[in-house]
């Protein structure tokens, strides 16, 4: 398989399949918010949007990076998440890179949204739908966030190679800026469990797809089965 690590502004045309990377901590709170029940989310291009289709749909759940702020219901916080009931809503996600990284691709013929947590549940999605070139959305730093960089790199080998270990990746993410970051209160909006939440391998079975419905751009869960058991 024919893998591209790229950050956004580094894509140079749409791919035809792509992984958006955002493991702190968009797509872990996504992923948090499907476990909670959530139906789907709708990945809104600007703050202005998200508030304006929270206007247009006061059920729905808006959410945001950073402090609490008037108009939106819940942060982009997966150890908050994990609290709250979302059991058949719509949640509309703002966030600086992993929605920006989504939207960026969304004319790709398959867009999967990941981290850590769903990492099996991508890989193998991968391997049956993921033909023979895959680009790899690294959203955080401009392409250069090494929680995203190491999870990608991650993806890609357990695509391929089943038996690869998590190890050495999930150390990288752990020493990544974006923990550092985190762990010492320079982001808002924080729970102090994030960050273990962020680096739980697999924690849950399904992948996530992104796609066009409508004008608006849908992320939703895709449950993998995992491969057969060999018969004896």
């Amino acid at each position: 398989m024919d893998t591209r690590f790229l950050g956004i502004d580094e894509l140079p045309e749409v791919p035809t399949v792509a992984v958006v990377i955002d493991v702190m901590r968009a797509y872990t709170a996504a992923a948090w918010a499907f476990a909670q029940g959530a139906e789907k989310i709708v990945l809104a291009e600007s703050l202005d949007e998200a508030l304006a289709l929270k206007a247009r749909h006061p059920d729905w759940v808006a959410l945001k990076d950073g402090p609490p702020a008037p108009g939106f219901d819940a942060v982009n916080s997966p150890g908050l998440l994990r609290t709250v009931d979302l059991g058949g809503r719509t949640v509309v996600q703002k966030t600086t890179a992993g929605t920006v990284g989504a939207l960026a691709v969304k004319d790709a013929s398959l867009v999967l949204c990941a981290g850590f947590v769903v990492a099996e549940a991508t890989a193998r999605l991968l391997r049956t739908h993921g033909g023979d070139s895959v680009t790899f959305v690294v959203t955080g730093e401009a392409g250069r966030a090494d929680e995203d960089l190491a999870c990608a790199q991650y993806i890609a080998r357990r695509t391929t190679e089943a038996d690869t270990d998590a190890a050495e990746f999930l150390r990288r993410a752990a020493a990544s800026r974006a923990a550092t970051e985190l762990a010492e209160g320079v982001r808002q909006g924080v729970h102090q469990d994030d960050i273990a939440l962020c680096l739980e391998l697999d924690r849950f079975s399904f992948a996530m797809v992104a796609a066009p419905e409508g004008p608006l751009m849908v992320l939703r869960p895709h449950t993998v089965a995992p491969p057969a058991a060999r018969m004896r």
